[in-house]
């Protein structure tokens, strides 16, 4: 297992420069929304700890994870971002439906990053079971919605250099 011995909520805090400055979009799934919030919950947390003014974070909130893309999508045309944080939960069922969602969603959010200059970081929870996703969303392996607002910050950054 990939999270095994890593907790997601671990990070080196570095200064960022112009931090205050920086805009943060995120967009939420609605679905499986104990967990969704919970990532959110961590996400949000880390951009404000790491020097992110609040009114600087743009939340969208969006039916489920297939719609992160359009919502993604729709935040970069409406405002002006640094990085986006795309926010779901896929929890494998019975059928079919988690294949089609999470290359949907996969697909979706790179041919986002490719077409356009603002960097969209995945963070959707693709478990075959709850208790993954909920020992991934502050669980026993951490928040992923910390390490993916790290991400967001370092990608945002690039730029800079």
């Amino acid at each position: 297992m990939a999270t095994a011995g890593k907790n997601l909520s671990s990070y080196k805090k570095e200064p960022l420069k112009n931090a205050d400055k920086l805009k943060i979009g995120i967009v939420v799934s609605e679905w499986n929304d104990a967990i969704t919030n919970a990532l959110y919950a961590g996400a949000n947390k880390t951009l404000l700890d790491n020097g992110i003014l609040k009114k600087n974070i743009h939340t969208l909130k969006v039916p489920g994870s297939y719609e992160l893309v359009y919502g993604s999508k729709h935040l970069i045309k409406s405002h002006k971002l640094d990085a986006i944080i795309a926010i779901g939960s896929v929890i494998q069922g019975e059928t079919k439906h988690f294949d089609f969602v999470c290359n949907a969603v996969s697909l979706g959010i790179k041919d986002l990053n490719i077409k356009y200059n603002t960097p969209i970081v995945f963070c959707v929870l693709t478990d075959n079971t709850l208790q993954q996703a909920i020992d991934r969303s502050g669980g026993k392996h951490g928040n992923k919605g910390v390490e993916c607002a790290i991400a967001a910050l370092k990608m945002a950054t690039l730029r800079e250099i």
